[in-house]
Order: C-alpha cells, then sequence, then structure tokens
C-alpha cells in the first residue's frame, strides 16, 4: 500500500536528518523559538467563514505534477489574497515535491498561520517544524500507534503548535477524540487506496462532538462541493489540488469562498 511505503521512507528520512543534526541540539533551537505562534484553531475557529485551509502543493503519488510553474512564495501570497484563512505547507519532498524550507520563505511573506503538512513519525519532525516557521502540524492517526499519537500532540503542545489530526473512518475518529483533539481532519482520499469519496465527511461528520473544529479534507474542487460539505457540518475545509490547477489561484480561490 502506498501509505506503507510513504511511512518507511519517512522514517529513514528522519534517521538521515537525525544524523546530520542531533535530535537535542534541534530540541533546544525549538524550545528557544521566540514569541507565540500565528493562532492556526484559532483561525478555524473565528476567521471569516468560508475558512479555507489553502494548500502549497507541487504534486501527489495519486495526481502526478500538479502545477508545472509551482513557486511556493507565489502561490502562498496568491492564497493570501484569495482569503484563506491559513495555509498548508507540503514539506515532504519524495512524494510531493515539498521541502522544509518552503515554511520559512512563506512565513517572511505571509502572515497567516501555517501548517506543516508531512507524514510525521517521530518528534523529531514536530522540533522541526517548530524551527522551520510552522504554527501548527498535521497527525494521521493511521500512521501512528495511539502512544505514538499521543506523545506528538503533547510534543507538539510543549512547543505552542496547533495539532490537526486526520482521521477516514469511525475508528480513527474516536482514536482521535480519545486523545482530546481540538481540530479533526476527515479525509476523503483513502490514503491506502488513494480513492477520494466526499461522503467519508458526511458519514463521520455527526460523531464529532460540539466544541471540535471539523475540517474536511481532499475532493473539493468546487462550490457545490464545499457547500455539501459544509451542510453536513465541516467548520473548515483544506483544499489544494483543485486551486493549485488554476492559472489565477487567487481569483478561484475568492470564487470558492464567495459562492458557498
Amino acid at each position: 500500500m502506498i501509505l506503507d511505503e510513504i511511512l518507511e521512507h519517512k522514517r529513514r528520512e528522519v534517521e538521515r536528518a537525525r544524523s546530520a543534526r542531533p535530535p537535542e541540539t534541534l530540541k533546544q533551537a525549538a524550545e528557544a523559538q521566540e514569541g507565540p505562534t500565528r493562532g492556526f484553531a484559532r483561525a478555524l475557529r473565528e476567521g471569516p467563514a468560508p475558512r479555507v485551509i489553502a494548500e502549497v502543493k507541487r504534486r501527489s503519488p495519486s495526481r502526478g505534477e500538479i502545477r508545472a510553474d509551482f513557486d511556493p512564495v507565489a502561490c502562498a501570497t496568491a492564497y493570501a489574497r484569495g482569503g484563506a484563512a491559513a495555509i498548508s505547507v507540503l514539506t515532504d519532498e519524495h512524494y510531493f515535491g515539498g521541502h522544509l524550507s518552503f515554511l520559512g520563505k512563506i512565513r517572511a511573506v505571509v502572515d497567516l498561520p501555517l501548517l506543516r503538512k508531512d507524514f510525521v513519525v517521530d518528534s523529531y519532525q514536530i522540533d522541526e517544524a517548530r524551527t522551520a516557521g510552522a504554527d501548527a502540524v498535521l497527525l494521521i492517526v493511521a500512521a501512528l500507534e495511539q502512544d505514538a499519537l499521543l506523545a506528538l500532540r503533547d510534543r507538539a503542545g510543549a512547543l505552542d503548535l496547533d495539532v490537526l489530526i486526520e482521521v477516514h473512518d469511525e475508528a480513527e475518529l474516536e482514536r482521535a477524540l480519545d486523545v482530546e483533539a481540538e481540530l479533526i481532519g476527515v479525509n476523503n482520499r483513502d490514503l491506502r487506496t488513494f480513492e477520494t469519496d466526499l461522503a467519508v465527511t458526511e458519514r463521520l461528520a455527526p460523531r464529532v462532538p460540539e466544541g471540535v473544529v471539523l475540517v474536511a479534507e481532499s475532493g473539493i474542487f468546487t462550490n457545490e462541493d464545499l457547500s455539501r460539505l459544509a451542510r453536513a457540518g465541516a467548520g473548515a475545509f483544506l483544499v489544494g489540488e483543485s486551486l493549485m490547477r488554476q492559472e489565477d489561484m487567487e481569483r478561484a480561490l475568492s470564487v470558492l469562498r464567495s459562492q458557498s
């Protein structure tokens, strides 16, 4: 399965990074970061609706190259002008064409909170996220044992990083709620098969408690898609590919938001 392949590659990648920069050195750097983060969770609760987390994404294993003239900073600035509540930054290089350095480059020119979107398997990556300029991290339930999920959530919290916990089915949702997730992303794309179905959000939404922000992820291409998920109970929407493929990304996001 593609998820297993990605996770195995990610573990090797983290080991190489740990060899190049010792974990204790990075940990100290993360804890020495000055100033508060930008409030990713707050933006999803209080920002002007509809609240879109617009994603900077060059390619994916299932869709291939998404944007040939890819410039992460230009994409992020277009999203900011188009009304994004926050920006998701793909930092996986091997499968998605991202890079950890994108966070700092985008942070320098955009005031919105930034999510590090990656396959987090080790606390080392949480420390990387804080030092690189992230305001939040993604934790994928399908990629983690429960004790690891809890430990990574706690490490992120210790560094003032918000956590978006991603689920795909009822069992994963229960695991997310067991660690008191405040932001739950329902991925309409099954990471094991890469098939997409908006009905996943519709099925899981009634199980998400009041007070927890439900973020609908993947498969959102039209105003109708966004409106359908909002009716189901989604309070925010992570949108990447449909925006990244547009020549005028600012206008595309503005239109998506204004007609919802």
